[in-house]
């Protein structure tokens, strides 16, 4: 890793689905790189179902645990339309690797927001690479649901700055 450069990934789902716990993995997979990380994280609705995000950044020196819009390396979507909101937070060219099976989100159900008829297709508009696929069959073929954010993690593990086999160890 270059010593200067931050590495920014914006994890992003529903309440449920395992977006902390994610989260939580690669800042200690990251801290165990020996890299200052910081994490931040929004749990909407406090509850299963609502709105979570989590930023985790890291480095050599890392001020802020904030990704500002068009800075994030990776986003992780654990919920595609919720992928589609954040998609303006990574930085062009870079990588978002989204899970198609859908969990409507409560802006959705709420009629805040519109699910989008291809949030794959708009993302790429936004000149992003986009991994789209169905993590909760893969992780129901593995034997359990739950293993859905290890899936997901397991789909990023290639384009983090560090083995995949530090993920394994947290």
């Amino acid at each position: 890793m270059n010593d200067d450069k931050i590495t920014n990934i914006l994890v992003c789902g529903i309440g449920g689905q395992g977006v902390m716990t994610a989260a939580d993995i690669l800042a200690e997979a990251a801290l165990r790189q020996g890299w200052d990380v910081k994490k931040t994280e929004v749990a909407g609705m406090a509850q299963r179902g609502g709105v979570v995000t989590s930023h985790v950044r890291f480095g050599r020196k890392v001020l802020s645990p904030q990704i500002g819009p068009g800075q994030a390396d990776i986003l992780l979507g654990f919920e595609i339309a919720e992928a589609l909101r954040w998609a303006n937070y990574v930085r062009r060219g870079g990588l978002a690797v989204v899970n198609t099976s859908r969990f409507v989100p409560p802006v959705v159900t709420g009629g805040l927001f519109e699910y989008p008829a291809d949030p794959v297709r708009q993302m790429r508009r936004l000149g992003l690479e986009v991994h789209a696929f169905d993590a909760a069959a893969t992780a129901l073929a593995l034997g359990d649901l739950r293993l859905g954010n290890t899936v997901m993690l397991g789909a990023i593990a290639e384009h983090l700055p560090f083995p995949a086999d530090v993920l394994l160890e947290c």
